[in-house]
């Protein structure tokens, strides 16, 4: 493994940043350079004793993890760099766009990242990054299930396993990619469909490949998902002060709300002067009262028709207005993401259908 300086900006091991000298890196050398960015999750944490896998602390930095991997050093050459250190329950979008911004000043620097991350939203972060970068080099995601400290713990292997991903051509030109318990997904179509199992994350896409005894395999030629949008940001991706607000308030705020029985008006009237979107996770596929399809018809804002199960909202099954649009097969937390982006991006309601429709069937 690579030795580096690290120089931290706090004392507080659950929100500090340390900051990592681009020359720190052998650029000299023939071994892939990857660009590690820790942000903290489930595999940064410590539990009360080894038996602990519930009610964990946030308690160590990526360096730390990174002393307690085999060694690397055949395989690629590893720089770290800790954009925050926290629960992904608080991951928001200042903290997303930090890591934005760090892989995108460093994009032509190194031939591939891994983010270490809370599984809770893994899938929202690569799900972004996705849609905001323009990259072909692999962009791995991983966490754990387990906190480090427990027995049997996921987190050395997951983590082990990016590295060999990240380091491969054969990741190149797939999109962003989630890796844990053996197995590659894609980070655009991934969903996380279980709270404590280790073999957490659902693909009905089909998964990409696996990972046996230090042997990478996929089952599919490099191909991204189809019908991806690029939203390019105009943000400033220099800054380093973690002190700073540069990377808040860009986004438009979007809220999911959830239906049931008895849903009605009462709710989406008192968020709705206060966001620029609404997602709603519907009642199977696409459905609502009529009473409130009839409202959201008169909002002069989009409204997107999700749904809280399997499966996808047809766009028959929703109300024929210009601001009712179907989510198709996206999760509502995805769905407020691309809407966000297509709302930063001034698109009409007509050409945010149109995103939503290429993306995703929408």
């Amino acid at each position: 493994m690579v030795a580096m300086e690290v120089h931290t900006i706090c004392d507080d091991v659950e929100n500090c940043q340390f900051i990592v000298k681009p020359e720190d890196v052998n650029l000299s050398s023939t071994l892939p350079k990857i660009k590690v960015i820790g942000c903290g999750g489930t595999i940064a944490s410590v539990g009360a004793n080894s038996s602990t896998t519930a009610g964990y602390k946030i308690g160590l930095t990526i360096q730390e993890l990174l002393a307690q991997l085999p060694d690397l050093s055949e395989v690629c050459q590893i720089d770290y760099e800790q954009v925050c250190n926290l629960d992904s329950k608080e991951m928001n979008e200042e903290y997303l766009m930090k890591v934005y911004a760090c892989i995108s000043r460093n994009l032509q620097k190194y031939d591939g990242f891994v983010i270490t991350h809370g599984t809770d939203t893994i899938t929202e972060s690569s799900f972004f990054l996705e849609l905001t970068l323009d990259f072909s080099c692999p962009i791995v995601l991983t966490g754990s299930m387990k906190p480090a400290s427990a027995l049997s713990s996921d987190s050395m292997m997951n983590l082990y396993s990016s590295f060999i991903v990240a380091s491969s051509p054969a990741s190149k030109n797939r999109g962003t990619l989630i890796v844990m318990n053996d197995q590659i997904t894609s980070g655009f179509y991934a969903n996380k469909t279980n709270a404590n199992s280790i073999d957490s994350f659902n693909v009905r896409q089909g998964y990409l490949g696996n990972f046996v005894n230090n042997e990478l395999h996929y089952y599919y030629p490099n191909n991204k998902p189809i019908g991806i949008p690029n939203f390019r940001l105009n943000v400033d991706i220099t800054s380093l002060d973690k002190k700073d607000n540069v990377y808040e308030n860009i986004l438009p705020n979007v809220v999911i709300l959830y239906a049931h029985q008895g849903f009605n008006c009462d709710l989406v009237k008192l968020v709705e002067p206060h966001y620029s979107g609404i997602v709603i996770a519907t009642m199977g596929a696409g459905s609502l009262p009529d009473s409130v399809n009839d409202y959201l018809k008169t909002l002069n804002k989009p409204i997107i028709y999700s749904k809280h199960m399997d499966g996808m909202v047809p766009k028959v099954n929703i109300p024929v207005s210009d601001n009712c649009i179907s989510a198709g097969y996206l999760t509502p937390e995805k769905a407020r993401i691309l809407l966000q982006l297509g709302i930063y991006s001034k698109k009409s309601h007509s050409e945010i259908r149109k995103t939503f429709h290429g993306v995703y069937g929408g």
